[in-house]
């Protein structure tokens, strides 16, 4: 598996994966994401902040994940933990459908932990959808606490499971 920062010639695979990866989340009743939701300008922020990472297996896009180390939003103050201290922030995690189960998720979560040490930074977090069964598995496998519920403005009507990482 191949690890990289994601470039603009990544673009129109990335919606390939979304477009796989919404559906399904749907069909799960995880409306987290949506038509409207992550797309195409989103990404290309996440590229121009050079916060994107991409994983490739066998030379094909299998997963992404922005992750980032600004300020979260105000509404992450509604978690159980300190909003002031510095962490990476994982968001718009996605694994293709054709390649789950093989490690690209924990892969990216993995490079999170890489970014933090780099920049000497002790706190992961990340946040997901309350009807993603998925993730709310995975991260307390890699080391996650739940770290409380949350809602957010731009996406009414959902909640979000919050989780922490201490390195």
């Amino acid at each position: 598996m191949l690890l990289r920062r994601a470039t603009l010639s990544d673009v129109t695979a990335i919606m390939a994966l979304v477009r796989r990866v919404v559906p399904l989340m749907n069909e799960a009743g995880n409306f987290q994401w949506s038509a409207d939701y992550p797309n195409e300008a989103v990404f290309q922020e996440d590229i121009r902040l050079n916060q994107l990472w991409v994983a490739e297996l066998d030379g094909r896009l299998a997963g992404i994940a922005a992750l980032t180390n600004n300020a979260q939003d105000p509404e992450y103050a509604q978690a159980d933990w300190d909003p002031t201290e510095p962490a990476v922030v994982t968001h718009r995690l996605a694994v293709d459908p054709a390649a789950q189960g093989q490690g690209v998720a924990a892969a990216l979560l993995q490079q999170a932990e890489v970014l933090a040490r780099d920049w000497n930074l002790k706190t992961l977090r990340v946040d997901t959808n309350s009807e993603n069964a998925a993730t709310q598995r995975l991260f307390p496998k890699l080391g996650y606490r739940f770290a409380g519920e949350i809602t957010l403005a731009f996406r009414p009507g959902l909640r979000f499971f919050c989780y922490e990482k201490q390195l």
